[in-house]
């Protein structure tokens, strides 16, 4: 499992695909959250404003899973 490292109390789904460099804008990632498998801590989540906190675990369709600590 990756870890991903937060700077703030939290952040949105939207703002770690950017983070990741999965997705370039707030549009492109409506699109892929639609069409990508989103697990959040086990449950599939298609918002983009799912807002994520350290200890969370993100697995996205086709990597590695992730899980966010705060720094």
């Amino acid at each position: 499992m990756q870890t991903v490292s937060i700077h703030t109390e939290m952040i949105t789904l939207g703002q770690l695909l950017k983070k990741l460099e999965i997705v370039q804008t707030g549009g492109h990632a409506k699109i892929f959250l639609e069409e990508t498998l989103i697990l959040v801590n086990g449950e599939e989540e298609s918002r983009r404003g799912r807002k994520l906190y350290p200890q969370d675990t993100v697995d996205i369709e086709g990597m590695a899973p992730f899980r966010l600590i705060r720094s």
